[in-house]
């Protein structure tokens, strides 16, 4: 019923800058959380940056500082990643969480499918 979609991952080399885009479709009306995590290769998927509806933001501790999280109500959201370091590759996957569906709460945390980003020299 909802579907997340991101897209603006890539190659880019140390120090540089991505901006991933995450569009959210379906029958949400509101989304109370909407953010990003990452999964690297052989590392468990951690969070990197929260935005609430109301516009508060969490970040992880690496990347506080060098992200921006920003969303568009409950169609979209997006990362600014700047100064990007080797270890920031990974597979980045959209999130949302507190769904009202067709006037309906859901718990039900939604994924999208991910866009790999790599920075490498």
């Amino acid at each position: 019923q909802v579907r997340l979609e991101e897209s603006g991952g890539g190659l880019v080399q140390p120090g540089g800058s991505l901006r991933l885009s995450c569009v959210v479709s379906g029958s949400a009306s509101e989304i109370n959380n909407l953010g990003w995590y990452r999964q690297a290769a052989g590392n468990e998927r951690e969070r990197v940056a929260m935005i609430s509806r109301g516009g508060g933001t969490i970040y992880g501790d690496s990347v506080r500082g060098r992200f921006s999280v920003t969303r568009d109500s409950a169609k979209a959201v997006f990362l600014q990643m700047n100064d990007l370091q080797i270890e920031d590759t990974a597979v980045y996957y959209c999130h949302a969480s507190g769904l009202t569906i067709r006037g309906t709460f859901s718990a039900m945390p939604t994924w999208g499918q991910g866009t790999q980003v790599t920075v490498s020299s």
